[in-house]
């Protein structure tokens, strides 16, 4: 009888911890649902599809290389040089706000623009570069942006990072600039723009808004880096379409000029602005025309001999 007891009791408490198991089990597995359910509705928020023609355009295994011959106003006259508009499409990591290494589900496809200036106020030379990573599915606002600028002076860097905020990092060696960091509401963003333009002309915003001016002008006419009230406006003039935004308070105007129809390549851009030192600051225009555009894995062409390229180009 003690036997069948303990038998029974023994019985008993396993079919017990079966059950408490099985339910905790059942817990645990109802959590992790939910869990994959929540980030599976994070990931699959309704992406902006886009085109045949841009997939076939943007993925082929090259960069879009345009070089551009340069009028820049500085100092107060108009000093001759050379732009070159880099587009190319690369995977992103979002948290890290990097190029990706290795193909992963989380990379996001961004168009990403480099785009260099290069000319020389007498004795000494200008370099700068602006680079947007503005992802190819979600036309809100750019990922990341970065700004440097080097002349004999000194050089000057910027960076935004687009979490809950807009994050900025700026470093200068001008005592009034210094080393900064700051957060800022999101706004339009102008260094973003030229992304839209190739991604979708029709998502470019118009009417009266805010929007935050280029890094590469703040930086130069040393403006305080936030938003400022524009008015933006968008023209269909046959072949070429024009984006204008005008800056009341800055006494700025840029516009861009992009071809109607895709893959929408920028022929020219100008921006009016002061330039000039006090009293003696006057508006200048500062142009940009296409001279030739190839579409190349430039990454690869890093040889002597390949650089015939940039006599194609029309580049120095």
């Amino acid at each position: 009888m003690k036997l069948a007891f303990n038998l029974k009791t023994f019985i008993f408490l396993l079919t017990l911890s079966t059950l408490c198991f099985t339910s905790c089990k059942k817990v645990a597995s109802k959590k992790n649902t939910e869990l994959i359910e929540n980030r599976s509705q994070i990931k699959d928020i309704p992406k902006k599809e886009v085109s045949k023609a841009f997939k076939d355009y943007w993925y082929a295994g090259t960069a879009e290389i345009t070089s551009y011959k340069l009028e820049q106003a500085r100092y107060g006259e108009i000093r001759e040089g050379e732009a070159v508009l880099v587009f190319v499409t690369e995977p992103f990591l979002a948290d890290k706000q990097v190029k990706a290494d290795q193909s992963n589900a989380n990379n996001v496809p961004v168009l990403k623009l480099n785009t260099n200036k290069k000319f020389r106020t007498g004795i000494y030379p200008y370099s700068i570069m602006t680079s947007s990573f503005y992802s190819v599915h979600d036309n809100a606002h750019a990922l990341k942006i970065s700004n440097s600028v080097q002349e004999w002076c000194g050089h000057v860097y910027a960076q935004l990072n687009n979490r809950d905020k807009f994050e900025v990092l700026s470093h200068s060696y001008f005592e009034s600039e210094a080393d900064q960091e700051f957060k800022l509401e999101k706004a339009t963003l102008e260094d973003e723009l030229w992304n839209k333009i190739r991604i979708n002309p029709g998502s470019l915003p118009i009417g009266s808004l805010q929007v935050i001016p280029s890094m590469e002008y703040t930086r130069l006419h040393h403006k305080t880096f936030k938003e400022y009230d524009a008015i933006a406006r968008l023209t269909n003039n046959g072949a070429l379409t024009n984006y204008t935004i005008d800056y009341p308070t800055l006494e700025r105007t840029l516009e861009i000029n992009f071809t109607t129809d895709f893959p929408y390549i920028i022929e020219n851009w100008s921006e009016t602005a002061p330039s000039g030192f006090g009293g003696g600051a006057k508006p200048l225009i500062t142009k940009a025309t296409k001279m030739k555009t190839l579409n190349t894995p430039y990454w690869q062409e890093n040889h002597n001999s390949d650089l015939f390229l940039r006599d194609i180009l029309g580049l120095k």
